[in-house]
């Protein structure tokens, strides 16, 4: 399916540390606050958790040693599109994530993701992957 054209873009290279994965989430905020959507408001929460969850699975199941993920952001007619991409191809998630038991100390993001996301999936590249998520704002 083809991503209408976005009102505004941004693209930015992050390390693929949790610290990238923290930068991630603060300049997804600031974007969107310059993109005429407030801190604070229910799809900024939305998408800056959404980004958040996606940069900290590229950082730590999609990490490649000595190599950056990429955060993309696209505002959308409906809404805001996010893309994490890292270089790790054979590390896919799941289609359907399901919730860990209590005890687990991880594995919540793609739940999130699930919950807060329109849509999300996966797109192949020939190095590593995209995962997106599209996040609607309340009511729309």
């Amino acid at each position: 399916m083809q991503t209408p054209t976005p009102a505004h873009t941004f693209t930015q290279r992050i390390s693929a540390t949790p610290r990238g994965a923290r930068l991630a989430r603060r300049l997804t905020r600031y974007h969107l606050d310059g993109w005429g959507i407030p801190y604070d408001s229910e799809l900024s929460d939305a998408v800056a958790q959404v980004a958040a969850e996606l940069a900290a699975n590229a950082a730590t199941h999609g990490r490649v040693s000595g190599r950056d993920f990429a955060l993309r952001l696209l505002l959308l007619a409906d809404g805001v599109r996010i893309e994490v991409t890292d270089t790790r191809t054979e590390c896919r998630p799941p289609e359907r994530p399901e919730l860990p038991s209590p005890d687990e100390e991880s594995g919540r993001g793609l739940v999130l993701v699930a919950a807060l996301a329109t849509r999300w999936g996966v797109d192949a590249r020939s190095v590593g992957k995209t995962v997106w998520a599209e996040v609607s704002p309340p009511g729309g």
